[in-house]
């Protein structure tokens, strides 16, 4: 997994609610936990822009809800810094499910998408509308 070149604030816990962001038929997901989380035993595992994480579908199709799915997130309400000093934050936080090979289940991402996650994940970047 590559760098981020941006200073990524980690706001989302465990039991955040996000909105997916894609055409896979979930459409409100809460966080479970982070994937590959590293830090001191006991202490949540916060994410943010780019990370991947398990979420539980709340509301959505049959197929897809109480299910826990993988989720890369792609908007956070947070702001975050990039290396020319700029700060860029989205209305709401949002996710977008993926595969265990990293690759979108949905065919196209509703909203603009951080160019953290582009950096990351390319695959992303040919379904994402906009990236900001």
């Amino acid at each position: 997994m590559r760098a981020v070149s941006s200073s990524i604030s980690r706001t989302l816990v465990p039991n955040s609610v996000l909105t997916c962001a894609d055409n896979s038929g979930a459409k409100t997901l809460m966080l479970v936990n982070k994937v590959g989380k590293a830090g001191k035993k006991g202490r949540m595992a916060s994410s943010g822009i780019g990370d991947i994480i398990m979420a539980s579908v709340k509301v959505g199709s049959p197929q897809y809800v109480k299910k826990v799915v993988r989720v890369v997130i792609i908007r956070q309400k947070q702001p975050i810094r990039r290396a020319n000093g700029m700060r860029i934050r989205f209305e709401d936080n949002a996710g977008v499910l993926i595969n265990d090979a990293n690759l979108p289940i949905g065919t196209e991402v509703k909203g603009p998408m951080a160019r953290e996650v582009v950096e990351r994940y390319i695959k992303l970047a040919s379904i994402a509308s906009r990236v900001v």
